[in-house]
């Protein structure tokens, strides 16, 4: 694990994903459940929860990049634009800092809307990785 190394992949969720995330969460708010509340807010649409949109990065970090064996330190967010159900979007992860003797790697996080190429997310994370 170096600087510059990153990892790609794309998403794309259901309005299951988020009406599961909103049973499992109880943040039942209607911008993200019912389009007819949500077709009348200034999305015009319902939108995905920003926390489900970024447990993307929980998944890459601790599954695919660096994978097994990765703890989640920090992690912060800002969200930039508003992410829909049944678009495509690209989550990238790259590393930005490495201190190698306390086994801490700080990640740049983004994701993007694939055909717009606007940032819907940013962020970074700072986790703990030792290779077992």
């Amino acid at each position: 694990m170096k600087i510059n190394d990153f990892f790609e992949m794309n998403i794309c969720y259901t309005q299951e994903q988020v009406n599961s995330f909103a049973t499992i969460t109880g943040d039942t708010n209607p911008i993200h459940i019912d389009e007819d509340f949500a077709s009348k807010s200034f999305f015009g649409s319902r939108i995905i929860h920003g926390f489900l949109s970024g447990s993307i990065f929980s998944r890459i970090i601790g599954t695919y990049f660096p994978g097994n064996g990765s703890i989640y330190l920090s992690q912060s967010m800002k969200f930039l634009k508003p992410m829909y159900t049944e678009t495509n979007y690209t989550v990238r992860v790259i590393i930005v800092n490495c201190d190698y003797e306390k086994n801490r790697y700080t990640l740049k996080t983004t994701i993007h809307n694939k055909v717009s190429m606007e940032e819907a997310l940013v962020g970074e994370a700072l986790i703990y990785y030792k290779p077992i």
